[in-house]
């Protein structure tokens, strides 16, 4: 990461959001992270500053309340008034067919997993503005283009949050303000480390973790295992930083070869 830029990640207090944290701190990053966990906040900080970052603000925000949000950008802008890198990496619920989710459900889902981004992309626009390069990346998930039909509401969410992202890389071009998503494939995170374990699994082994979303919920990967989280940060990291310099609107797939298309 550029030294002494600034990066916000939303949800970067565990799985992939911190370990995209913990990359962008590498080199004296800047780095604000937010969530609504206290005790994870608080292990994540050190875990950032552990990884080298120069400053780094822990800021408790329930994303899906808009005056948390602008409270925690007053206090971004106050102590460093500038935004390189915005990362939005709150993942919703909404795991369940169609015939299991409720209408609150589906409120709730898009809440977490889209209006959470909108409402931090609205606040952090113009600390973007301010910097010398901006750029906002947007985690989705391979499943918007390869299909699960237990995942309906997540992927609902994440295709439209991929909708958002293109749109907004052809309105912000003209600021220089470079918007792209990554679509990781599985990733041994908290809900499929805890999957795995209700099957007996190893979560601990990529491979037996891969073994158990193939045989429950027919996960195919070229690879024949599911990724760390670190292996998906290190494409967020590319497209947060000031070397990518002409990839906008993209969706990039990080999945081990589960879908190229």
């Amino acid at each position: 990461m550029t030294p002494g830029a600034v990066s916000v990640i939303s949800g970067g207090s565990a799985g992939i959001g911190l370990a995209v944290a913990e990359r962008l701190a590498g080199g004296g990053g800047r780095i604000a992270i937010l969530g609504r966990n206290r005790d994870r906040l608080h292990g994540a900080r050190k875990a950032v500053e552990a990884a080298g970052a120069g400053e780094v603000l822990a800021l408790g925000a329930d994303v899906t309340k808009d005056d948390e949000v602008a409270a925690a950008f007053r206090d971004i802008e106050a102590t460093w008034g500038e935004v390189h890198a915005l990362i939005n990496a709150v993942g919703p619920s909404g795991a369940g067919r169609f015939e299991d989710l409720s209408d609150d459900a589906w409120l709730r889902t898009f809440d977490e997993g889209v209006l959470s981004a909108v409402r931090c992309i609205r606040h952090a626009l113009p600390l973007l503005r301010q910097a010398q390069w901006g750029r906002i990346v947007n985690i989705t998930a391979i499943s918007v283009q390869h299909q699960n039909t237990g995942l309906i509401g997540y992927t609902a969410a994440k295709a439209a949050l991929t909708s958002i992202t293109k749109n907004l890389a052809g309105s912000l071009a003209a600021d220089g303000i470079l918007v792209n998503a990554v679509a990781p494939g599985p990733v041994l995170t908290a809900p499929i480390r805890a999957a795995v374990e209700a099957a007996q699994g190893d979560p601990d082994d990529p491979y037996d973790a891969h073994r158990v979303m193939a045989e429950r919920f027919g996960s195919a990967v070229d690879l024949g295992r599911v990724a760390e989280p670190a292996e998906v940060a290190e494409v967020v990291a590319f497209c947060a930083s000031a070397a990518n310099t002409y990839m906008t609107g993209a969706h990039l797939n990080v999945d081990g070869g589960s879908d190229f298309t």
